[in-house]
C-alpha cells in the first residue's frame, strides 16, 4: 500500500506541474540545427553590438538593405583586453536575456570563452557554407576554431610589415632594409647622420606583437585550449630586444607611442621607417600623424639573415561573433557574412586588410587607385599568409601585461632585455590566473 501511495502521490505532483507550467507560460522548446540547440526564431530586430570604428559598416549594411531591422549599439569593443562583453555575456547568462545577436570584438582571443559560455555559435555546421569559409585567407580563422569547429569570423588582417617615408629615404640616400641586421645597421646609421629621424617605436602595448613575434619569439606559444608554452629569454627573444635596446639607446626608436600627444607633436613627421600592422597605413600616418599623400610606401618585414621561413606578427584584427540564442539567425548570418565578405564594406571601405581573400583583392586596388600610397601595395599580401603561427590568442591579454611589465621599466631607462624575466615572471602569473597550465 505504502508503494502504491508513493506512485500515486508522484503521479499527481507531475499533473500538477505541468498544469502549472501550461498556465504559467514554460519557455519554448529549442531545435537542434547547425550544431546547436536554437531558440525559437522570429523576424524580429536583430541587435548588432560594434566599436565606433564598425558603426560605419552596420549602418551601410542598413542602408543597403532597408528591409532588415536593426539595433546598432555601440560598445568599447573589448579595446586593449577590457572583457566587457564577457561581463555582459556572463550577466545575460544568469538573467536568461539579453545577448546580442551579432558583435564585433577587436580582440582575437573571444572563442576561449565564448565557446564555453554558450554565446559563439558553431558557423561551419549548416550557418556558413563551406566556400565562402574557404575564401578566408589561410589561418586567418584560426583564432576563431575551437576542437575543430568556427566559432567566429576574422574581421580584417593586421600582419606587421615595414613602412617607409620614401622621399625621405631617397633623399638620405638610403635602401630598404631586408633582414633585421640591415634595419639594425641603418638605425644607427640614422642616428649619426640623421639625429632625430626614427626607424621604428617601442611605446606601444603592442610592441612586443609587432617586434617579438616576428622574431619568433617563444613568449605565447597557446598549445591547448588551456596550456600555453611561455619562453621569453630564448634566442630570438633576446636578438630581437637587444636589437631594440640599441635603437633606443641612440634615439632612432622612440619609446613614446604612435598615438600619443608626444609622438604625434614631436616625432610625426621624423618617421623614416615603421614596422607596423597593415592597418597602420591609414590610421596611424594618414588619420593620426596627418602624413602627406605620396610619401609612404610599404615593404616586407625584415627577416633575420639565413631564416629560411618568413615570419611576421599581428597586431589585433578583430572578430564577428554570432550568438547561439539569436531568435532571428537568419538575418543575423545574413549580416554576419556581409559585414565580413562583402566588397561594399571589406572590398571598398575598410580601413583595415580583408580578411577575406576576395575582398582582400578588391581593397588592394581601391587602395591604390585612391593615390594616397606610394607604390606598390603587394608587401601587405605577402604578408598575410606569413603570420608566425607560435605565438597565440590566449584568454589573458599580451598587451596589458606588457604595458604593466615592460613599458614603466622602458620609461625608467631599463632595457628591454633586462626584463624579459619579469616579462616572462607576469605572462606565467597571467596565464594560470586564467587556469592555463604553463610549460616554461
Amino acid at each position: 500500500m505504502t508503494k502504491r501511495r508513493s506512485v500515486l502521490l508522484a503521479a499527481c505532483a507531475a499533473t500538477m506541474a505541468m498544469t502549472v507550467a501550461a498556465c504559467g507560460g514554460s519557455a519554448p522548446e529549442k531545435t537542434t540545427k547547425d550544431g546547436f540547440a536554437q531558440a525559437a526564431q522570429t523576424d524580429g530586430t536583430v541587435t548588432v553590438w560594434v566599436d565606433a570604428t564598425r558603426v560605419a559598416a552596420a549602418k551601410q549594411y542598413q542602408e543597403l538593405h532597408p528591409e532588415a531591422k536593426l539595433d546598432i549599439v555601440t560598445y568599447d569593443g573589448d579595446a586593449n583586453g577590457s572583457n566587457y562583453l564577457q561581463t555582459k555575456v556572463q550577466l545575460f547568462n544568469r538573467t536568461g536575456k539579453g545577448w546580442p545577436d551579432v558583435v564585433f570584438s577587436s580582440q582575437n582571443n573571444e572563442v576561449t570563452w565564448a565557446v564555453d559560455a554558450g554565446f559563439a555559435a558553431p558557423l561551419d555546421k549548416g550557418l556558413i557554407p563551406a566556400a565562402t569559409l574557404g575564401g578566408f585567407a589561410k589561418g586567418a580563422n584560426d583564432v576563431c576554431t575551437v576542437n575543430g569547429t568556427v566559432h567566429c569570423l576574422r574581421n580584417d588582417l593586421s600582419q606587421a610589415v615595414l613602412w617607409y617615408n620614401a622621399p625621405l629615404m631617397k633623399q638620405f640616400g638610403y635602401t630598404v632594409p631586408k633582414t633585421w641586421e640591415e634595419y639594425q645597421k641603418l638605425g644607427e646609421k640614422v642616428a649619426a647622420e640623421h639625429p632625430g629621424y626614427l626607424v621604428g617605436d617601442a611605446g606601444d602595448s603592442f610592441s612586443p606583437e609587432i617586434y617579438l613575434w616576428a622574431s619568433k619569439c617563444g613568449a605565447n606559444h597557446i598549445t591547448g585550449p588551456k596550456s600555453v608554452e611561455v619562453n621569453t629569454t630564448g634566442e630570438n627573444c633576446t636578438k630581437m630586444a637587444n636589437l631594440m635596446d640599441g635603437l633606443i639607446k641612440n634615439k632612432s626608436m622612440s619609446i613614446s607611442g604612435v598615438f600619443s600627444t608626444e609622438f604625434a607633436k614631436n616625432e610625426a613627421d621624423k618617421v623614416l621607417l615603421m614596422p607596423g600592422p597593415a592597418w597602420f597605413g591609414g590610421a596611424v600616418f594618414k588619420d593620426t600623424l596627418k602624413t602627406a599623400s605620396k610619401t609612404i610606401a610599404v615593404a616586407p618585414i625584415p627577416q633575420w639573415q639565413g631564416e629560411t621561413s618568413p615570419a611576421t606578427g599581428n597586431v589585433g584584427g578583430g572578430t564577428w561573433l554570432l550568438s547561439q540564442h539569436s531568435t532571428n539567425l537568419k538575418a543575423a548570418t545574413d549580416f554576419l557574412t556581409w559585414v565580413t565578405t562583402d566588397n561594399a564594406y571589406q572590398g571598398e571601405k575598410s580601413p583595415g586588410f580583408p580578411a577575406y581573400a576576395p575582398a582582400a583583392e578588391n581593397w588592394l586596388k581601391a587602395q591604390g587607385t585612391a593615390g594616397y600610397f606610394v607604390g606598390d601595395l603587394g608587401a601587405l599580401k605577402e604578408g598575410s599568409s606569413q603570420v608566425w603561427p607560435g605565438w597565440g590568442s590566449g584568454q589573458f591579454s599580451q598587451e596589458a601585461i606588457w604595458a604593466a611589465t615592460v613599458k614603466p621599466g622602458l620609461t625608467q631607462g631599463q632595457t628591454i632585455a633586462s626584463l624579459l624575466p619579469a616579462w616572462q615572471d607576469a605572462i606565467v602569473k597571467h596565464a594560470q590566473s586564467f587556469g592555463y597550465k604553463v610549460n616554461s
